[in-house]
């Protein structure tokens, strides 16, 4: 199946490495020039902001969802395709997984985390059949021990299709998102 859209989670920050710039502007790109949508949280900060300028400048479209919150503090980006702002972050993440087929997650913090691990949730629950991945092993290491240990330990199956992917290439891993991504349905009804 080919990606219509693909949601970026990633951080408001640049970090402290510069490789994590390039990183997100490589995915900008190379979801831009498969023709899929980036959906992201619609800052114009850090590497969510690297994600959007990438795909813009490579012809891409870009939507944003923001909480008006931020949106009040200036953090919005002015110059997407769509940028909706919406009123917390429960409205913000349901909107991203109705417009996405699937999840990139690139180095950040808490936020990134936690808006990852809410999709994975919603799919391993069966509210989506949307699969996630996250780039940069060597940063999501700890990540991906926690996963392996959650399934040593029989908290989640092993082989099911919800766990995420983990991987270096961005193109490598759009691939293998497409592979994975289901035609599922999502009504955010189902999360009320």
């Amino acid at each position: 199946m080919a990606l219509d859209a693909v949601a970026v989670f990633c951080g408001s920050r640049f970090g402290v490495d510069p490789r994590w710039s390039e990183l997100a502007e490589r995915a900008g790109r190379a979801i831009a020039r498969r023709g899929a949508t980036v959906v992201y949280g619609g800052g114009h900060v850090g590497l969510m902001g690297a994600v959007a300028d990438a795909a813009l400048e490579a012809g891409g479209q870009v939507v944003g969802v923001i909480p008006r919150q931020l949106d009040d503090r200036e953090l919005a980006h002015h110059g997407l395709t769509e940028l909706h702002v919406v009123d917390d972050m429960h409205q913000r993440k349901a909107l991203m997984a109705e417009r996405a087929d699937a999840f990139l997650t690139l180095p950040g913090g808490v936020g990134t985390l936690e808006e990852i691990t809410e999709q994975w949730t919603w799919a391993q629950l069966g509210i989506h059949a949307k699969p996630g991945a996250f780039v940069d092993t060597a940063y999501w290491a700890p990540m991906r021990e926690l996963v392996d240990r959650m399934v040593e330990s029989g908290f989640v199956t092993g082989g099911e299709p919800s766990i995420p992917l983990f991987g270096d290439d961005v193109e490598v891993l759009l691939d293998q998102l497409a592979a994975r991504a289901g035609g599922a349905t999502f009504d955010p009804e189902d999360l009320v």
